[in-house]
């Protein structure tokens, strides 16, 4: 997917600056739910070849062009939202949320948001999603690119700091590695508790401060 058709097409209506959004994290049971906008150029010779859904390409690749897509994107931003907003407000808020924060960073600001999936966010800018979104538009892919190695980065390094659970392998989500850690030694302060209710017996692994 090389093509910025639908942005170009919100260009030839008016709108500057469209900016894309994408979340990566919404099924994990620990760590935060990572949100990114970009607002791409629509110049053929600034063109970045090769964007797709973050998840259809290999790690190498995603980690080439996320470079490649901040060096040449006219503005990008990327929000967290922590597991204990999650657990408040639920995934689906949290996820809304942390779209918003993403958009609200931009500078300069967009004029139009594409979203991926079927996501209304509470900004006042038109806005339109597009399900599959990430392997269909450009600006979303970028997003989901950023978002996704933005957020395994953050995993890798959480994996330092509480190596019983294979963070560094499996970023979060739900392996056997991850739910027999959980009953061993039961879960650390990045879990979902609202995620975890049918693996956890109620233990809390120690901070490494607190060991």
């Amino acid at each position: 997917m090389d093509e910025l058709t639908l942005e170009r097409e919100y260009f030839s209506r008016g709108f500057a600056a469209v900016c894309g959004v994408d979340e990566v994290g919404r099924g994990p049971l620990a760590g935060p739910v990572v949100c990114a906008a970009v607002i791409l150029p629509l110049g053929e010779e600034q063109r970045i070849r090769g964007i797709d859904d973050s998840k259809k390409l290999s790690a190498a690749k995603r980690e080439r062009l996320a470079e490649e897509i901040k060096k040449a994107a006219r503005a990008y931003a990327i929000a967290e939202v922590d597991e204990r907003t999650i657990d408040e407000i639920n995934i689906l808020q949290a996820t809304r949320l942390g779209m918003k924060r993403a958009v609200e960073a931009l500078s300069p600001a967009p004029d139009f948001v594409l979203t991926d999936g079927n996501m209304t966010l509470e900004l006042s800018l038109p806005q339109r999603s597009i399900v599959k979104g990430d392997a269909l538009v450009a600006s979303i892919g970028a997003a989901s690119i950023l978002a996704k190695v933005y957020r395994d980065g953050l995993m890798r390094r959480y994996a330092e700091e509480f190596p019983e659970y294979g963070f560094e392998r499996n970023v979060g989500y739900g392996t056997r590695e991850h739910l027999e850690a959980i009953k061993e030694v039961g879960i650390c302060r990045i879990h979902r508790r609202t995620f975890v209710k049918k693996y956890w017996d109620g233990r809390e692994r120690p901070s490494p401060a607190n060991t």
